[in-house]
Formats: C-alpha cells, structure tokens, sequence
C-alpha cells in the first residue's frame, strides 16, 4: 500500500496587521504605539507591536490599554483601506497555488503540495511570498510551514514578526509536546483553563490522556484535542469556504438614550453587512439584531423572511422593525448589530464578483 502523501501547508500571518497599515500610511505614528480601535469608548482592534511591549492586546478594553501605556496613540479603523491591502496579499497567494483558505483579513492558509511555479520546497515559496507582500503592500508577514493546518499556524506564531518556522514531519509530535495548551488553536482561553484544572498544562500532557478521558470532558471536540496532540490533522485547505452568516456591530462612544438614535445605530452598521451581499451575490434569510445596553446585558431579536433578503432596502426595514421591539426603552444602548444568517443565492442578483474578495 501506498504511503500517504505529504502534504506541504503554510499558514501567512501578516504583522500587527491593522496597526502596520496606519503605520505605514503615517509616518508620525512609526515607532510610537498605536491602537486601532475606540478611544474613550470600546477595545483595542489591534496594537502596533510598541504597544505589545507595554501589555496591550487586541479586544482589550480602550481604559484598560491606555492605563498601561499613557502614550499610545489611537487611530480610527479605516477598514476601506484594509480590504484593498487584503485583496493585495490574496492576489499574490493566488500566484502560486488556486488553494488558498483566507481566514481573516491578515491571514490564510496556502495549500503548496502542488504549486504553480514548481518550487519544490514549501519554505522557498514561504519566503519568497513574504519578500512578495513586502514588495507590494510595504508590510511583513510571518510564516508557519508544515505538514498540516494545526501545526502551520502553531509554526507561523513562533517567531513573530517577519519570520518564518519550518515543523517537518519528523519533528510535529515533539514540537507540540514543548508547548502550553494555551497556544493551541483550538484552545481557547476557557478551555486552556479547564485543561489545566484537569491537569492538562503541555502538549504533553495533553498527549498522556486517552480519548476516552478527553471526550469525557470535552465532549466533540475529545476526538480533535488527542490528534493535535500528536501532531495530526486531516483538514484540507478548503478554498471559499462559504460562510454561515455575515455581520457587523458598533460601541457608540457614548451610550444611547432616545429611540431615533437607536434606528439610526442599526442603519449605521448596515454598510458592512450589505456590501459583502452585493460581492458575493448571496444573502440571508434571517436577520438579528443584537443590543447591548450599557449594564452589559446583550438581548437580539430576530426574525426569518421566506426568502434571502435581496435588497438593502428589504434590510433596512426588517432591522429597524426588530430593534423598534425594545421602545419604549427601560435603559441606554451601549452596542447595536446586524447580521445575517441562514445564507443562500439572493433574486436577480448580479453576477459576484471574482472568489478572490470572499473572506475579506
């Protein structure tokens, strides 16, 4: 019997993604650190690596990270501007190989077991697909290289930013043994906490516990935690994945109080939301709309339409109609949201445009 074929992944994490941009594009900001996101109000989207060195994350509260660096600088996402670099960096990844898995705007994964230039080594196209992002965009990028999705992104987080980390075959269960169970993707933080209560600090540990035990705590996701602890993974770099809903939310930078100001709330975030229906010619049924008073207490309201919504006309009104629920209202809005779920091809749309913008 034939072995199996090795397959060559690499997963492209580009650096401080946001943050880089706005770095790039204002020379004032280099060197300083930079939060994109919220200033008074909100999280942190992302922080320039000066600010990494100070404890800021992204999703950090805006108080919180300017309590921990008094200097860092916030910047207003221009997300306009982010889509374009984005459909930049897919182009070049679509120069080597058809499959190419976007997970976000900043990074994908890029199958190269067959590619396009006949490079025989995954970590020569790795390199050569940074010093092309860096080329053309100005920015730098990190790359995992290995046999398969897990360990790839494992590797492309090793050495940031602007390098690279190759995990051959022969070294993927041991280099997943050395790690904290917190690294893992897959894992995350409530988890991370629950494997340690049980015991479970290390790739190790994780190793040591049958699939019995891990499904027994775990439950579906038992079977996934023992394969990775072992260096296995048997998902394919799945090009276009489509998507099983579509949405976009804001925090106001101050609480909101009368109802005009909550429908015009939701009408803000609408943008997002019909935009990626205009690209890819496909929209949704169900339409939510999430609320988040200023006590934290999330509620949505949600209503499912016998068709895909197919205009942003037929979106507006079903949104505003589902956020007119809460009048009167007891207590002010911190948050608003829509979204869009339940997917399918909308009515007499016009063709989509080319695959290559999906995920961004």
């Amino acid at each position: 019997m034939a072995e199996p074929e090795v397959r060559k992944i690499i997963h492209v994490d580009m650096d401080a993604f946001y943050a880089s941009v706005e770095q790039r594009d204002d020379p004032s900001l280099r060197g300083q650190p930079v939060a994109v996101g919220g200033r008074q109000r909100g999280v942190v989207m992302a922080a320039s690596y000066e600010a990494r060195k100070f404890g800021v994350r992204s999703a950090m509260a805006s108080v919180t990270a300017k309590r921990l660096c008094p200097d860092l600088v916030f910047v207003k996402p221009r997300f306009d501007v982010y889509k374009e670099v984005s459909r930049q960096i897919r182009e070049i990844f679509l120069e080597y190989t058809p499959l190419v898995e976007p997970l976000s705007l900043d990074e994908a994964y890029l199958d190269v077991t067959t590619n396009l230039k006949n490079i025989p080594l995954a970590s020569d196209i790795a390199r050569e697909v940074r010093a092309r992002i860096f080329d053309v965009t100005g920015l730098t990028a990190s790359a995992g290289v290995s046999y398969n999705k897990f360990l790839a992104k494992l590797a492309s987080d090793y050495r940031k930013p602007n390098n690279q980390t190759v995990i051959p075959p022969e070294k993927g269960p041991a280099f997943v043994e050395s790690l904290d169970v917190g690294r893992f993707h897959g894992v995350g933080p409530k988890t991370a906490e629950k494997m340690k209560r049980l015991g479970i600090h290390t790739g190790a540990d994780l190793k040591a516990q049958s699939l019995e035990f891990l499904q027994q705590y775990f439950g579906s996701s038992g079977a996934y935690y023992h394969a990775i602890a072992r260096g296995r993974d048997e998902r394919r770099v799945v090009p276009d994945r489509p998507r099983k809903s579509v949405g976009s939310e804001t925090t106001f930078m101050e609480d909101l109080g009368k109802p005009q100001e909550i429908v015009d709330g939701v009408l803000s975030v609408l943008d997002d939301v019909w935009g990626y229906c205009e690209r890819t010619g496909i929209a949704g049924r169900t339409v939510t709309v999430k609320v988040k008073y200023a006590d934290f207490q999330i509620i949505t309201r949600s209503r499912t339409l016998p068709q895909p919504v197919n205009s942003r006309s037929e979106l507006e009104q079903t949104s505003v109609e589902l956020v007119r629920q809460i009048f009167p209202l007891e207590k002010r809005v911190r948050l608003l949201g829509v979204s869009l779920s339940n997917m399918g091809p909308r009515e007499n749309a016009p063709p989509p445009e080319p695959q290559l913008t999906l995920g961004l």
